[in-house]
């Protein structure tokens, strides 16, 4: 980074910043959720079995944030993707490349220019990586359908896959990000960003996929449960 570059320079990642990081995400808890719960009746069964475990967990999603809330992270904020995922990876026949840079477009620009903590990207990789596994498990991929007497194990694969494959990612950008002053002081500190965005990404996905393509909220909603469960499971 240029430091003289104003708008590219890193920033601290204050108390101040945090706890307004902390008010976003519970914000987003209470979007999501209600526009769940006003989605409910229309939701097929399947679907809405899930749902209404999602909606079940309400005050354990509210308080898997209470790590940010209450610990200081000592690290630094940049200029971030903002919107990556498997699809934004493009392989050239020699190597790979990223692309669309500018964000998420449902957010508008000033809040695309916001510099974040870098967990954010990871998060939104890893999240991307269930996708993966689960459109295809669902349904969702043309010309794959899987029986309906498979699914169970089937989704006990999809999960091994995806966390398998997301533990690999997280450890190969750890490895080449060792040295680098934009990650958390402690793996601690680390643990509580990554989950933190980890669950504010799945939340946004409900209300992108219930505006957009409502089959597909199966996934965030089936990625939620196992996070909780994972939490649990500590």
């Amino acid at each position: 980074f240029k430091a003289d570059v104003q708008h590219l320079a890193p920033e601290p990642f204050t108390d101040h910043y945090r706890m307004g990081l902390y008010h976003a995400f519970i914000s987003q808890v209470n979007r999501s959720l209600d526009e769940l719960r006003r989605a409910l009746p229309r939701l097929p069964e399947a679907t809405a079995q899930l749902a209404r475990l999602v909606l079940e967990r309400e005050q354990e999603i509210r308080e898997g944030f209470a790590g940010l809330r209450t610990e200081r992270i000592q690290s630094i904020r940049i200029r971030a993707h903002g919107d990556l995922h498997l699809g934004q990876v493009l392989y050239t026949g020699r190597d790979f490349v990223i692309i669309d840079f500018e964000g998420e477009p449902a957010r508008p620009l000033s809040e695309r220019r916001i510099k974040r903590s870098p967990m954010r990207d990871v998060a939104g990789m890893l999240r991307s990586f269930q996708y993966a596994a689960y459109a295809a498990l669902f349904g969702q991929i043309a010309g794959v359908l899987p029986r309906p007497e498979s699914l169970e194990a089937l989704g006990l694969w999809a999960d091994f896959w995806t966390e398998r494959v997301g533990a690999r990612y997280l450890r190969g950008y750890l490895e080449a990000t060792e040295s680098a002053t934009f990650l958390p002081a402690s793996f601690g500190e680390l643990q509580t960003l990554l989950e933190a965005f980890l669950m504010d990404k799945a939340l946004y996905e409900i209300t992108y996929e219930l505006r957009y393509r409502p089959d597909w909220v199966r996934i965030p909603l089936a990625g939620i449960l196992n996070m909780r469960a994972k939490s649990q499971g500590k």
